[in-house]
């Protein structure tokens, strides 16, 4: 009976045993990375609040009662009420449509500013973190030189030189925010340039360009995307901050921070016409804060198990 066990070779455990073990997608970093990310819930939160502010820039035409620009004198300073929910300003404009348009600039304005930053400061972080000391020493040193002025100062400044618009407040926006991303990938870059798998590429023969976009960048996009999510915060608020001053986004269009500086000269009238762009401003900003909290943590490998 014993040679008829051998015979029949190993038993079904060992066999089970023998078996390589296959990591399911479920134990993917960015799986496990959202699985954290779902349980956090102030990212929660915020994912709402950002879905429902991007839903009102994208259909907003579709959502807004009436046209944002449409004036009505018979009606101007009303309070909040079931026709105008967010009242009425000194023109008649019913504020709830200005503000769903305004999710719409402020959304445009800062995915564009963003979207520059993000390209090219990666790029230029990346070519000094993997380049020689002269080159890093230039790209590095003239982040320095623009990372060194207070950020609306320095969108204010090329905006004087450029001249006031929504295109010019998206590029300034955008050229301010490049030294961040920049720093942040050569950061990652210093960190990893060598390790095994990159000296094993280079001993193979890999050109530095495929050993950049291949085993590089995708190691320096963990914090890449936590920054792209707070920047956008910060670019909507310095977006706001522009139209405020009257640089940004031009009358009549409506914008979050140009509704506010035409609020303020009646706050004590009709307080509704800052209070309402005030608040979508706040709240847009908690989200993609929120958001990028709920990243950090959930991108954070020390987190994984």
């Amino acid at each position: 009976m014993h040679s008829d066990t051998l015979a029949e070779g190993p038993s079904k455990l060992e066999r089970e045993e023998q078996k390589p073990v296959q990591l399911g997608p479920t134990n993917t970093l960015w799986r496990d990375a959202f699985r954290r990310l779902i349980r956090h819930k102030l990212a929660v939160f915020g994912s709402i609040v950002l879905l429902i502010v991007l839903i009102m820039g994208l259909f907003g035409p579709f959502v807004a009662p009436y046209d944002p620009n449409a004036m009505d004198f018979a009606v101007r300073f009303a309070p909040p009420t079931l026709a105008h929910p967010m009242g009425t300003d000194d023109f008649g404009r019913d504020i709830f449509s200005r503000v769903i348009y305004g999710a719409r600039v402020s959304l445009q304005v800062g995915f564009v500013a963003v979207s520059v930053a993000t390209v090219v400061g990666t790029a230029l972080g990346l070519i000094a973190g993997y380049s020689n000391r002269i080159v890093d020493e230039v790209i590095m040193r003239a982040m320095d030189v623009l990372y060194a002025f207070p950020a609306i100062l320095l969108a204010i400044a090329i905006l004087a030189a450029l001249g006031r618009g929504i295109g010019n407040a998206m590029l300034a926006i955008g050229l301010v925010y490049i030294p961040i991303f920049a720093r942040i990938a050569r950061g990652a870059v210093l960190g990893i340039r060598n390790e095994e798998f990159i000296v094993a590429a280079k001993a193979m023969g890999a050109r530095d360009f495929r050993i950049v976009m291949t085993h590089i960048l995708p190691n320096v996009l963990s914090p890449i995307i936590v920054e792209i999510t707070l920047s956008l915060a910060f670019a909507i608020l310095s977006e706001a901050a522009l139209s405020f001053f009257g640089l940004g986004t031009q009358p009549p269009d409506p914008s979050w921070g140009r509704m506010l500086s035409e609020g303020r000269d009646f706050f004590r009238q009709s307080a509704w016409m800052g209070v309402f762009p005030g608040l979508a401003i706040f709240f847009t900003v908690m989200g993609f804060n929120f958001l990028g909290d709920g990243l950090r943590d959930a991108l954070d490998p020390k987190l994984r198990r």
